[in-house]
């Protein structure tokens, strides 16, 4: 048994390394290609650089605007984890908790919506904020929905909230009501015990929620590069010819 054992975490252990290694590598080899020159990642992307090349940081921050970028990348990850966290937190208490009429057609919808892959509903989106944008052409001429950042954050959060609630309600149940008697007993408002009770204690998957919904904002490509075309004029002139 003991051998058994200690092959199980032999070969764990060498898993373990082999997953690292398979990460490190391909983000070291970036590194070392983010400070050569041109001709020598073309002409040898294996060997060492021959010097460090950071003017390639420097085109990267100026030229492509790489700042800017990332600022608004963050912008709209934390942006849409504020959006959702102010939704689902209380919406996944209250289903946790209460009974009320329809309750189960909303968790049902939720269920239903665990299904649903944003990426292919991306055209969807996209035909209905363009539609808005021609709405309100008169108030906003360059356009409200389509290249806004906070309607990308907006558009993340939506998507994003089935499956927090989801999580976060299975937990909210998990934890006893004795907690909340006693808060209730104290004279603490539904609210008050919302936030001062059971959201710390349920604080293990808020803190799950918030990495997976960040990897997940912060990893998307295809909708961002949908919802922010460039230029919404002429998204608008392309799609009325």
């Amino acid at each position: 048994m003991t051998t058994i054992k200690t092959s199980g975490r032999g070969l764990a252990h060498l898993l373990v390394v082999v997953i690292a290694l398979l990460i490190a590598v391909p983000v070291g080899w970036v590194l070392l290609a983010s400070v050569k020159r041109r001709s020598e990642f073309f002409g040898s992307p294996w060997a060492l650089p021959e010097g460090l090349h950071l003017r390639n940081y420097v085109d990267a921050f100026v030229t492509a605007h790489m700042g800017r970028y990332f600022a608004t990348s963050l912008f709209v990850t934390l942006l849409g984890l504020a959006f959702v966290l102010a939704v689902s937190v209380p919406a996944a208490y209250v289903i946790a908790r209460y009974d009320f009429r329809g309750k189960a057609v909303v968790e049902l919808a939720l269920l239903a919506g665990l299904f649903v892959n944003v990426n292919y509903i991306v055209v969807p989106i996209f035909l209905m904020l363009l539609d808005w944008d021609r709405t309100l052409v008169d108030a906003f001429p360059d356009g409200l929905f389509l290249d806004n950042p906070a309607m990308l954050a907006l558009v993340y959060a939506a998507t994003s909230i089935p499956f927090t609630v989801y999580l976060l309600a299975a937990y909210f149940r998990s934890i006893p009501a004795d907690y909340e008697e006693a808060a209730a007993l104290d004279g603490a408002s539904r609210f008050r015990i919302m936030t001062r009770v059971m959201l710390p204690m349920a604080r293990p998957a808020v803190t799950t929620v918030i990495l997976f919904n960040f990897l997940a904002y912060w990893n998307d490509f295809i909708i961002a590069l949908t919802l922010l075309p460039g230029s919404g004029r002429r998204c608008r002139s392309a799609s009325s010819t």
